[in-house]
């Protein structure tokens, strides 16, 4: 979930699992890194994860590198990443219907906080996703919303760009539940810029379709039709945003031809 993008003076390895990463080819990515170390095992584990939430496949494979990871951990902050990253896997399992496991994610997550401190550089990411868990498992907005603040304080003080696209998106799908549309719209507008400026393009499309949400027509129409190009040109990914981009189903009484 986390990461910058790729600048002139980033290391090549980096830059090139970044690249396969934001066009949607995580096991291309995850390829390229070696689980010898703790750090490179949890790198790998992420891209992984993250493959199951946006394709809902790979489950085994994103649990064979977690326990590896797990394994190769061995400092607070390894072993509160590798629980975020169990806590994260188990979330993807339950929204996705696989397998309830909120109770799973919820003590993961809970574990994590307990070994990674306020302020450290991935306390963030952590309650970016207790906030997840907040908002679409235990259905508290409230929580979800205090949770999402911290994350994006965390991502500002500890500069993670797309962490940060993350973040303005999610308050901003708040804020649009609550009619509150500039808030919305703003949010949005900044989750989409951030997205394109890193080239994350797997992020691309929900961030055009969430926009779409909160802006008047013609502009909404252009926006999703723009996330459906995308959605194609990947192949289908994020499965989850099929649904979102459905054309509406004509009016009663409408021509069908």
């Amino acid at each position: 979930m986390s990461g910058t993008g790729t600048t002139a003076g980033d290391d090549p390895l980096q830059t090139a699992v970044w690249r396969l990463r934001s066009r949607a080819c995580w096991a291309d990515a995850a390829a390229l890194l070696e689980p010898v170390t703790a750090p490179a095992a949890l790198q790998r584990t992420g891209l992984l994860v993250e493959r199951c939430l946006y394709t809902e496949q790979g489950w085994q494979e994103a649990e064979d590198a977690l326990r590896g990871a797990e394994a190769l951990a061995h400092s607070d902050e390894e072993r509160g990443a590798a629980a975020c990253e169990r806590g994260y896997l188990a979330y993807a399992a339950t929204v996705h219907g696989v397998r309830d496991r909120a109770d799973e994610a919820r003590a993961a997550l809970g574990r994590a906080a307990a070994l990674i401190p306020p302020g450290a550089p991935g306390r963030a990411l952590l309650d970016f996703r207790r906030g997840l868990i907040a908002e679409n498992l235990t259905r508290s907005p409230q929580a979800a919303r205090a949770a999402y603040r911290r994350a994006h304080a965390g991502a500002t003080a500890h500069p993670d760009p797309l962490l940060l696209s993350f973040t303005w998106r999610h308050l901003a799908g708040l804020a649009l539940r609550e009619g509150e549309l500039a808030e919305a719209r703003h949010g949005f507008a900044e989750s989409l810029r951030i997205r394109e400026e890193l080239g994350y393009l797997v992020g691309t499309a929900p961030a055009l379709a969430s926009l779409a949400d909160a802006e008047p027509e013609p502009e909404a129409s252009r926006l999703r039709e723009e996330a459906r190009r995308l959605f194609r040109l990947l192949g289908g990914v994020p499965t989850w945003l099929a649904r979102q981009l459905a054309p509406a189903p004509p009016a009663a009484g409408a021509a069908t031809a």
